[in-house]
């Protein structure tokens, strides 16, 4: 793959819209489009870069970022699939970790496993946990179970045998007996996908790589077809959850990678927002229609963590960007329990009906109905092509919620949004001071189609002294696709104590994990001038469980290595015991092949930029305040880089609003980032 120059486009594929950003690299002009999601994403993906006025042969990058896996996992809209795992070892899956998503629920339990018992099959074989052959793998019976499943009519496979981590021979037999009988099947390996200890993990991560396989690669590879079809020759590349990368034949092997791909976007568009702006830490919050997605930016980098699931009970254990979601959006439902509480979420109105204010047929309300009612939000969204009708929003509002709650429509209104900001304040809690993050020290980064109206009572709420609107907030997602390099994480067990780890042992496993991500690389067409490689090692005290990932330098010193593990440990989890032995874990190595940076066009800031007049006035009800406020209206584009001023104001463009309290201070950098800076008299 070439470095590019000319025209880059991203898509972010999302429940409601689907956003597409195009970046022409050399004059830095960035344009947006937004169209309703289509059942068949493609089609709404296609009439998106239609809608951008897009010509597909004069386009030099193509970046997306999808929701189909997730979608697939949550929906359970899977394909026939079955597993074949040593004698012994077919309810590993369905045991788990004897844990619960919630302990005190005895009466809810975990969602089923994603192959059902009677298409897990047992082969006789074993290998002990240094790689040695206990049993061999019996041949006969391998076939006799591929006959099973070529009947039944499967298309993917995954084959977990116990310890294959330490010898992936036995597996690998299996594949190739379950390939003869079934050539079309989509057929995975534990030791392939992710060869490390613990058997659940690895057979959940595995299983859910194959039930993904047809369903996730035929659908990249329908999109490539369909691009190809009208013009584009250049490379598909899809974002994965680690914030990176992969070409559509790295999908075809590893399509577990893309069940978080759409929320792994924002977080990237993230951490470049707040680096462009000089904020080593941020936290961004990427509220859209149905939910929030909230990640972390601490020193310039993203927090990740290397095992997550879709759903309670099935981890994936590849690194992936940390990002918490909640059921909080512009289309939330507001209701009432039945102890007589006001709740917000997680259910939501969707596209169709909407809100109430959409007039599609909603009669409940939402986040957005409330915010039309308060005049924070105008009568007219997407640069005029939608009309909200205020009085049905108030309708909504005075009889699902005012009326039983004895409030007055306004009053009912802003509680509701004060509830949705309490659910959204909580959520960021979790991501920093549960983790050891102060947010005073953070720069709040709001985007999506409705994160500019909550960011400045949440950085209240929160004490965040700044906020950040990017330029296209409401597309800013699509945007980090292109943010982002070509990536791929690979690992190999390594238990030892640290003080008595071989250097020379250390340096040759890392060694054949570099030489296999410089292939992986290559193979994908990356120059050896753009290829970066990155080691970690998974570190934990010893007769720990869980372990910590420490980055080492190529030949580096292990004992400052472990020196960091304490550091951190003490962080995260307020103790160090420095006294204690500490163990390595596993060795991770993650491969790089840089792409073309983005640029986005720099403009001169003119002291004292004069603010134009509004576009408008209109009343608008702030917190704490008993009566509406005649409030300025700025068109966001005639916004110049440097103007300063304080609120109240309500700042409109094409994919969003900005909501601005009274006494907060806004300024446009030069990167045409709205900052919001929250002071204690705001």
């Amino acid at each position: 793959m070439e470095r590019v120059t000319g025209t880059v486009v991203a898509v972010d594929v999302g429940g409601t819209f689907t956003d597409v950003c195009v970046l022409d690299q050399g004059s830095g002009v960035l344009d947006v489009a937004k169209v309703p999601s289509t059942p068949d994403p493609i089609d709404g993906v296609l009439r998106g870069v239609a809608q951008a006025g897009v010509e597909l042969s004069e386009v030099a990058l193509f970046c997306h970022g999808t929701t189909v896996a997730t979608n697939a996992l949550i929906t359970r809209r899977l394909p026939p699939a079955a597993m074949v795992t040593t004698k012994g070892f077919r309810d590993v899956i369905e045991i788990r970790r004897g844990t619960r998503d919630d302990l005190w629920d005895a009466y809810k339990d975990n969602a089923a496993p994603y192959i059902r018992r009677r298409d897990r099959l047992e082969v006789g074989e074993r290998v002990d946990q240094t790689g040695r052959v206990v049993e061999p793998l019996d041949e006969e019976a391998a076939r006799d179970v591929a006959r099973i499943l070529a009947r039944r009519g499967v298309q993917a496979v995954a084959v977990c045998f116990v310890n294959a981590y330490a010898n992936p021979a036995h597996e690998e037999r299996m594949a190739e007996i379950l390939r003869e009988a079934l050539p079309d099947a989509a057929i995975s390996t534990s030791s392939g996908v992710l060869p490390e200890l613990f058997e659940h993990e690895r057979f959940s991560t595995t299983v859910a790589n194959a039930v993904l396989s047809p369903l996730v690669s035929g659908y990249v590879n329908e999109l490539e077809d369909r691009l190809q079809d009208d013009g584009y020759d250049g490379d598909l590349l899809i974002l994965h959850s680690g914030g990176g990368v992969m070409t559509p034949e790295a999908v075809d092997k590893l399509s577990v990678r893309l069940a978080a791909s759409g929320i792994a976007a924002g977080a990237v568009a993230c951490r470049y927002t707040a680096e462009l702006c000089g904020y080593p830490n941020a936290i961004g919050l990427d509220m859209g229609g149905t939910s929030t997605d909230i990640s972390l930016v601490h020193d310039g980098e993203l927090r990740t963590t290397n095992e997550w699931f879709v759903e309670y009970g099935y981890p994936i254990c590849f690194p992936s960007i940390e990002v918490l979601t909640i059921g909080a959006g512009g289309g939330s439902l507001a209701t009432i329990d039945s102890a007589g509480s006001l709740r917000n979420g997680p259910q939501s109105a969707g596209s169709l009906p909407g809100p109430a204010c959409y007039g599609a047929g909603g009669e409940e309300p939402t986040n957005t109905d409330a915010n039309l009612v308060l005049g924070r939000l105008g009568s007219e969204l997407v640069g005029g092509g939608m009309t909200l009708d205020a009085d049905k929003a108030r309708e909504a509002i005075r009889s699902r919620i005012a009326e039983p709650l004895g409030l007055g429509v306004e009053q009912a209104a802003k509680a509701i949004i004060e509830v949705a900001n309490a659910n959204m304040a909580d959520a960021v809690r979790l991501i920093s001071l549960q983790r050891g993050y102060d947010p005073r020290e953070f720069a709040l980064v709001v985007f999506g189609g409705a994160g500019a109206l909550h960011g400045a009572a949440l950085a209240r709420e929160l004490s965040v002294p700044t906020v950040v609107v990017p330029p296209r907030p409401g597309a800013w997602s699509a945007l980090g696709c292109l943010m982002v390099d070509i990536r791929h994480d690979l690992s190999e067990m390594f238990l030892t104590p640290a003080d008595a780890a071989d250097p020379d042992a250390l340096e040759e496993a890392f060694g054949r994990l570099e030489t296999e991500g410089r292939r992986l690389l290559r193979d994908e067409g990356v120059g050896d001038e753009r290829i970066a490689l990155e080691r970690s090692i998974a570190m934990r005290y010893l007769g720990q469980w869980r372990s910590m990932d420490v980055p080492v330098e190529s030949g580096g010193d292990l004992a400052a290595a472990v020196e960091r593990f304490h550091a951190e440990h003490e962080r995260e989890f307020s103790y160090r015991r420095d006294d204690a032995p500490v163990e390595l874990y596993r060795l991770q190595l993650t491969a790089i092949g840089r792409t073309e940076e983005v640029r986005l066009p720099r403009n001169d800031a003119a002291a004292g930029a004069s603010l134009p007049a509004p576009a408008a006035v209109r009343p608008v009800w702030f917190d704490g305040e008993e009566e509406p406020q005649e409030t300025p209206v700025y068109d966001r584009a005639a916004l110049p880089a440097g103007v300063q001023f304080v609120g109240p104001a309500v700042i409109d463009q094409l994919d969003t609003t900005t909501f601005v309290p009274p006494g907060v201070l806004v300024e446009i950098d030069e990167w045409l980032n709205i900052r919001m800076h929250i002071t204690e008299g705001s």
